[in-house]
């Protein structure tokens, strides 16, 4: 199978990768890259497991080729926060135990992280339509929404925006 050589700029990283044509940026990511964050989950962008942040902005990246985004800053949840330096997002999704099996998690908090990059202090409608192509089965849909809030006071708090 042929393969190109791509650029790749991973949470911070530079990475030099030869890779198929056809591959996706889902594939790079876990199988060279060995990022475990994004999940295979459905292979068609729907539901939301994969989910990157590219440039900033929520990005599935299991049907996106890892060729098109050679020279983009892609964001993994291993690249938002570290465990001894949590994003405010991990923190407000572990304070409110927003998690059962873990597999939609890291698509939640990318998403979660572009929303309140975009909008600090969305409303519950505006965070429902956020994740609304999420899919999670386990029935925490009342703490990923008590989680987003929280997540979204502490970002707040430390651009010293304060409590609202």
């Amino acid at each position: 199978m042929l393969k190109h050589n791509v650029n790749l700029i991973v949470n911070r990283s530079r990475h030099s990768l030869a890779v198929s044509a056809k591959a996706s940026l889902l594939t790079v990511l876990r199988n060279d890259l060995e990022l475990n964050s994004p999940k295979y989950g459905c292979g068609l962008g729907e539901c939301g497991a994969c989910t990157v942040l590219v440039d900033g902005v929520a990005a599935r990246s299991c049907v996106i080729p890892a060729c098109g985004v050679a020279g983009r800053s892609i964001t993994t949840l291993e690249g938002l926060g570290s465990l001894s330096d949590l994003h405010p997002v991990q923190r407000a999704f572990i304070d409110e135990q927003a998690a059962q099996c873990g597999y939609c998690l890291s698509g939640m908090i990318m998403m979660t992280t572009a929303l309140l990059t975009r909008n600090p202090d969305p409303s519950d409608d505006e965070i429902r339509n956020e994740l609304s192509g999420n899919l999670c089965r386990c029935g925490t849909h009342l703490e990923i929404l008590k989680a987003v809030r929280r997540a979204a006071e502490l970002m707040r708090v430390a651009a010293g925006g304060g409590i609202s």
